[in-house]
């Protein structure tokens, strides 16, 4: 399993143990600046990363080489692989993150870019 770790500007993958429990965390990728929120994983294990902190959407490897990057118009926060062949990441984006303001600026969008690797899994 990896998760984001938004503050910590990192990937974290953890060993499932039979038992259920999370075992050996390790740092899967460092992000530098990024700050990893919403993720997916497409078919050749990279991470698709919304980073809002930096305002862009991020594909990363294993050990944080960043191989694909796309700036959306507004700051993202999750994204998914999907379509018909699951080559279109669907972002979700926001002109901010504050519940009242976002209620007032109606700026919610879903944007979407094709990429050459498809999801993995089912979204």
């Amino acid at each position: 399993m990896i998760v984001a770790e938004t503050f910590a500007s990192r990937l974290t993958a953890f060993t499932i143990g039979d038992d259920g429990l999370l075992k050996e965390a390790r740092t899967w990728a460092d992000l530098g600046e990024a700050t990893p929120d919403g993720i997916c994983l497409d078919d050749e294990g990279g991470i698709w990363v919304a980073s809002p902190g930096t305002g862009e959407v991020i594909r990363v490897e294993r050990g944080g080489q960043i191989s694909a990057r796309f700036k959306p118009l507004g700051v993202p926060y999750a994204c998914m692989l999907g379509g018909p062949e699951r080559r279109t990441l669907f972002i979700a984006t926001s002109e901010t993150d504050d519940p009242g303001k976002a209620n007032n600026l109606k700026s919610g969008r879903i944007e979407m870019v094709e990429v050459d690797v498809p999801g993995a899994g089912l979204p």
